[in-house]
């Protein structure tokens, strides 16, 4: 017997329906909340998430076609490409600002962005987008991406016999 995916009934033979673009196992019932998916039988490896139509993996045709994808056979991750902010990237951009003798209303001028939203990122008020991060980052010659080793370097795993868990490195708030 299979649980339905959507009420949890058990049922016999589960219907494969697309319900909000998700594919769910749904008994009787709730198929009539999606579209009937059909779904091919053979005896090939390839995943119902294959994006190709030839049966083999997709991770060869992305990086045929110059994908980031690597040969893990792993989706792509969004997160995994993107670039932390720094925490002081609000003193990174006033310390910027304020070597070369600029006031807020010039530095807006030669970015062409608003000053009170100078004022907000320098305060540490909002997070700079993408485009205006990398306006900063040109005009000033900086990084306000935080380098991804520097939130390792507080903990140190050691080795087995230090006894440390999770419950040791977490402070609480009682």
């Amino acid at each position: 017997m299979v649980q339905c995916e959507m009420c949890g009934a058990e049922t016999q033979s589960p219907n494969t329906v697309k319900i909000e673009g998700a594919e769910l196992q749904v008994c009787a019932d709730c198929a009539e909340f999606g579209t009937e998916v059909k779904t091919q039988e053979t005896t090939t490896t390839s995943t119902k998430y294959s994006t190709n139509k030839s049966g083999t993996s997709s991770s060869t045709g992305s990086s045929a076609t110059g994908g980031s994808g690597g040969s893990s056979g792993r989706r792509r991750d969004l997160y995994d490409e993107m670039e932390e902010l720094a925490e002081d990237y609000d003193d990174r951009i006033r310390n910027a600002r304020e070597s070369r003798d600029l006031m807020q209303e010039e530095l807006a001028d030669q970015i062409n962005e608003k000053v009170s939203l100078i004022r907000k990122l320098e305060h540490g008020d909002i997070l700079p987008s993408d485009e205006v991060q990398s306006k900063l980052e040109g005009h000033f010659d900086i990084s306000l991406t935080a380098a991804t080793e520097s939130g390792d370097e507080e903990w140190d795993s050691g080795d087995s016999d230090s006894g440390l868990t999770l419950g040791d490195m977490v402070e609480r708030k009682d």
